[in-house]
């Protein structure tokens, strides 16, 4: 078989064989250095582990923080779970680093030396959930999970500095325990076992989208449990022993440098589920513009139009957004669209967005109040199913919402009354108790049929 498609997959074979030779490497020297042990040389430096172990945590919880704010900001529960790993590594590898003897700590402390196992094996956890297939339902859970999750992680960590610090059972003692021993086994082969099906799952997400964010997090994977390996087996202080701390700086700094590839918008966007990159959702789609905008613009300047737009969207704005949950799609001129459940966890949407389009008529209107002469807002509010999709590619990418919901949202703010909230039948049917004007079945442009839209005067 010859042509393009098997020409790819060639390629991605070569990719993959040199990628797995590179690999392996580290165990192949962490090998040698156990097979004749006078090639361990003992290496006893402590700023030098200080300082590597704080880089290392300080490029995890970099990395914690990018993909936790991206997680939360599209709801995806695989970057949730990739943010949890970086933090666990990230806490506990700080706290390894003030387990090095004469630099904050006068000696040892056997909680804080064995840290790192722990890190790497709650952060194993994490990373095979992360690569694991999940429903829309069930990702919307992790999603809504996330401050607990997240609080809990971290309380846990507070807990283990204390209890290290108590000198609190299991956490007594002036050693830690020896290497290959019980302790570490029990921590180190599940967690090793977790590392490998993350990488098998995330080489098999590179297969099919070919980023080099999915293949640099497969790596890091593989060099997160070549490390959990060389903590088991390798001597304090000799080569093998420093050789787990390089291939951790190696997963998360591999890492760092294939996101800092991606383009800057959505950088995470190759690690979305698929329900995040085209999912549909129930969902309602608020629209507002200012009636007479047009009108206004050729008669003043530049910057003051910029001036009456930047007062009216600082009370429009927070209205929406803070108090009824709304998520700012986008602003063009004059023109805000605010969307509502985009993540799946606001099964009261339709009563969301028409609250939020009154109190954006409400708020507004003191403002236009204060500046006659002003144009004044309409708002248009529909709701049903729309598709949440990412859009453009590198250079120009936009995470927005489409489709005939949308549309329909964006027809009927222009046929809504000046100062007033127009919405179809499909949201006024959502609104129990409602205090609605039918304004009967208008044309809407773009529709082949007319459509029922009624005048919200209240919520009742």
């Amino acid at each position: 078989m010859t042509g393009p498609a098997h020409d790819v997959r060639h390629g991605a074979s070569h990719v993959l064989a040199a990628a797995a030779t590179l690999l392996a490497l580290p165990l192949v020297g962490l090998g040698v250095l156990l097979a004749w042990p006078q090639s361990d040389i003992w290496l006893e430096h402590h700023p030098t582990h200080f300082w590597l172990v704080l880089a290392v945590a300080t490029v995890s919880a970099v990395l914690a923080y990018g993909t936790g704010v991206a997680a939360v900001r599209r709801a995806d529960a695989r970057v949730l779970l990739v943010s949890l790993t970086f933090l666990s590594a990230s806490g506990f590898l700080g706290l390894h680093a003030l387990a090095t003897p004469g630099i904050l700590l006068e000696s040892q402390n056997v909680g804080f030396t064995v840290a790192t196992p722990v890190g790497l094996a709650v952060g194993s956890v994490f990373a095979a959930l992360s690569s694991a297939h999940r429903s829309a339902a069930s990702g919307t859970r992790t999603v809504s999970a996330a401050r607990a999750l997240r609080l809990g992680l971290l309380i846990a960590m507070a807990l283990w500095a204390v209890a290290s610090l108590a000198e609190l059972p299991p956490l007594r003692g002036a050693t830690p325990p020896e290497r290959a021993s019980g302790p570490f086994l029990v921590l180190a082969l599940p967690a090793i076992a977790l590392y490998g099906v993350a990488a098998v799952r995330y080489v098999r997400f590179w297969w099919h989208h070919r980023s080099l964010l999915l293949l640099g997090m497969a790596a890091a994977f593989v060099l997160l449990g070549e490390a959990m390996i060389a903590v088991v087996f390798a001597v304090n202080w000799h080569a093998s022993w420093w050789e787990w701390h390089v291939l951790m700086l190696l997963a998360f700094g591999f890492v760092a440098w294939t996101a800092h590839q991606q383009w800057h918008e959505e950088r995470y966007a190759d690690l979305y589920m698929q329900n995040t990159l085209a999912g549909v959702r129930d969902m309602s789609v608020l629209f507002a513009d200012l009636q007479g905008f047009t009108r206004f613009s050729e008669a003043h300047d530049a910057q003051d139009v910029t001036a009456m737009l930047n007062e009216y969207f600082e009370v429009a704005v927070p209205v929406t957004v803070r108090r009824f949950g709304g998520e700012i799609d986008r602003i063009v001129g004059d023109a805000v669209m605010v969307v509502f459940n985009r993540r799946g966890d606001q099964p009261d949407h339709p009563r969301r967005a028409a609250g939020a389009a009154l109190a954006l008529q409400e708020a507004t209107a003191e403002v236009a109040a204060e500046h006659p002469g002003w144009p004044i807002f309409r708002v248009g509010v529909n709701s049903g199913e729309a598709s949440v999709s990412l859009l453009g590619a590198a250079g120009g990418r936009t995470f927005t919402v489409i489709g005939d919901t949308v549309n329909v949202a964006s027809r009927l703010e222009g046929t809504a009354p000046v100062g007033g909230v127009a919405i179809s039948a499909a949201t006024a049917a959502r609104l129990e108790g409602a205090n609605v004007e039918r304004l009967g079945l208008l044309d809407l442009k773009g529709r082949s049929e007319p459509l029922e839209v009624f005048r919200l005067v209240s919520l009742g």
